[in-house]
């Protein structure tokens, strides 16, 4: 297995790429031509060897020819997905058809190269495929953070959100749960509060992120 090893690779949150292919002097060149433009790089001789590796705390992409000694390229994107691994793919093949690239692209990866292929197009796939994970990844981060502060919320408080996402009013709230109206403001301000929602729009947005609040 080669890995880049910069040495201030373990604290590094830029983006990365990762190469299997099961050709050394292929990795050895994919290698060279990242490094030449100074993005990180790692790369694997198997989808095995790359499994072992654990998930980067940074933007980062796979690139993977479609022909692997043991199992193919498209049956490891299977792995991952089964795995719910979410991981931008770039083929790469000397063998390509149609029928293989159509079969790759609509198990979602983001671009399917084949040999000889430019540089500049392997880069720009790349960057493409790291501006793909980093909003991926920002979104999860969101979603992880708004499920945090929902579990501050005291069953009271996520009942009246869910109802005030609805669209209901203070008042058919009150009626909803057989509280007084006063005590449904002090509720959905507690829960807007915990939510951290600038606005009652934001507390809205985020219910409706959360799955909460839909109309039965």
């Amino acid at each position: 297995m080669n890995r880049d090893t910069s040495p201030h690779r373990s604290t590094d949150t830029s983006p990365i790429v990762f190469v299997v292919d099961d050709e050394a002097s292929m990795r050895e060149a994919l290698a060279s031509l990242f490094r030449s433009v100074g993005v990180r790089v790692e790369t694997f001789s198997s989808a095995a060897e790359f499994l072992e590796r654990p998930d980067p705390d940074a933007p980062s992409c796979l690139v993977l020819d479609v022909r692997l000694q043991g199992s193919s390229g498209l049956d490891f994107q299977r792995q991952l997905i089964e795995a719910n691994i979410n991981l931008p793919i770039i083929f790469m093949t000397g063998h390509g058809d149609i029928a293989m690239s159509v079969k790759a692209m609509k198990a979602g990866a983001l671009d399917f190269l084949v040999k000889p292929f430019r540089d500049q197009d392997l880069l720009d796939a790349v960057s493409a495929a790291h501006r793909t994970d980093a909003s991926r990844r920002e979104l999860r981060k969101q979603d992880s953070g708004l499920h945090a502060c929902y579990q501050l919320l005291t069953a009271r408080e996520r009942e009246v959100m869910a109802y005030a996402a609805r669209g209901l009013m203070n008042k058919q709230i009150a009626s909803e749960m057989n509280l007084s109206e006063i005590t449904v403001k002090i509720h959905r301000g507690h829960a807007m509060k915990k939510m951290q929602a600038k606005s009652f729009a934001d507390l809205v947005r985020m219910a409706e992120s959360l799955g909460i609040g839909e109309k039965r």
